[in-house]
């Protein structure tokens, strides 16, 4: 078995590193902007904070295959600049190592992340969607634990109301209660109490409301005056609303994994508008993971500076080039999805585009003498960056004269 060779494993480790860094740093910060907006929906809805955390479970998936290609992009790219910048790809190159040489293990992290890219959008991606619907449709449906809220009236059905005014040990244990239930006879009973329980009964659609230290009150057309009691203890059986099934996976084409995607774009008996989501859905997934391999060449190509220049403007333009990317496939499908333009063309073209822009600047730096890609954009930022440092000094003295 060949060893690695050593500079392999050098170049690997410089990718790796910011590579982790980035994906784990660009998942975060996605997980953190919707984590707040989970916390407002579920407080509203009145679940458990505990939803909030599955939730986010189920969208890591999608927030990872967002992340990859940055995480990509920017290993690589630094790892190339700080190569270039430190000299030591002019040693490389020097001692007659090419271009398409040290592209050996970007390529190799390329390869290995798109297919861990295609698993998550292809297959686990769907499923984990279909499980976030699923526990938005419970706490929208007033599953049990989510539809009570503390100082308000709920309803529980049709013929019964409830409400608490406090509600500890996560909301097993509750305080202040007034429940009110009616019958189809025109029977009511009322009950306040000082503290109470939940507890499960044989018959799943059925609860008992524990309560402690009470007054009930029993009105009927057969009584002339309500009935007034007070009680220790009382067991107030409270039938649960009935809930809605969710539906079944496939509701939405992001919910089909890439194989059942293909089958409804070609099933003839599906209607015409599910066919063309779903083959449009299927080329943007296959595009957002084919271009994961023009990465590497566009990564390299912004990622060497002019000589006698460390500007890092190679980094900035490699995050606009990829969002404008992934902004252009997504339009792209909603053309193919609206049947516009054929899903085939409306995804492929802007690809291949795309992968002439990433060899054609590959192109320039590795086989063209002296040939620097972005060089003309360098020096317009240099110029752009000299102007704005004297117009600042201009200010500042003016300042001091003032």
């Amino acid at each position: 078995m060949n060893k690695i060779p050593a500079i392999d494993r050098y170049i690997a480790r410089l990718i790796f590193f910011p590579m982790l860094g980035t994906l784990v740093l660009s998942a975060m910060l996605l997980v953190l902007e919707k984590m707040l907006r989970l916390f407002d929906f579920v407080a509203t809805e009145g679940g458990p904070v505990s939803v909030v955390w599955r939730m986010l479970a189920n969208l890591i998936p999608e927030y990872l295959s967002l992340g990859i290609p940055i995480g990509l992009m920017l290993g690589i790219l630094l790892a190339f600049r700080r190569l270039a910048t430190s000299s030591e790809l002019d040693v490389l190159r020097g001692v007659g190592m090419s271009f398409g040489r040290l592209m050996r293990v970007p390529y190799a992290f390329a390869f290995a992340l798109a297919l861990l890219n295609l698993a998550i959008v292809g297959f686990i991606q769907p499923y984990a969607r279909y499980a976030y619907e699923g526990l938005q449709f419970e706490l929208r449906s007033g599953a049990l634990g989510a539809s009570i809220k503390v100082g308000e009236f709920t309803k529980l059905g049709s013929r019964m109301t409830l409400r608490i005014e406090e509600s500890y040990n996560d909301g097993r244990s509750l305080r202040g209660i007034f429940v009110r239930g009616e019958n189809k006879e025109g029977q009511a009973v009322s009950a306040t109490a000082a503290e109470g329980q939940f507890l499960a009964t044989d018959d799943p659609n059925t609860i008992i409301l524990r309560l402690t230290s009470g007054v009930l009150i029993h009105e009927s057309p057969k009584f002339a005056v309500p009935r007034v009691l007070t009680f220790d203890n009382h067991d107030l059986p409270i039938p649960l609303p009935k809930i809605e099934a969710f539906r079944t996976r496939g509701g939405a084409d992001r919910e089909l994994t890439i194989p059942e995607l293909f089958v409804v774009g070609k099933d003839k008996t599906e209607p015409l508008t599910t066919r063309l989501e779903s083959r449009a859905n299927f080329h943007f997934r296959i595009v957002e993971v084919a271009s994961m391999f023009l990465i590497p060449l566009l990564a390299i190509a912004l990622a060497i500076p002019p000589k006698r220049s460390t500007s890092s403007l190679g980094v900035f333009l490699s995050i606009v080039i990829l969002v404008t990317q992934h902004k252009i496939n997504q339009y792209a499908e909603d053309l193919g999805a609206r049947g516009a333009v054929d899903p085939l063309l409306a995804l492929w073209v802007p690809y291949l585009l795309f992968a002439a822009l990433a060899f054609w600047m590959y192109y320039t730096l590795a086989h063209v003498p002296g040939g620097q890609p972005i060089g003309a954009l360098e020096r317009v930022a240099a110029k752009a960056g000299q102007r704005v440092k004297a117009l600042f000094r201009l200010v500042q003295r003016k300042q001091k004269l003032a």
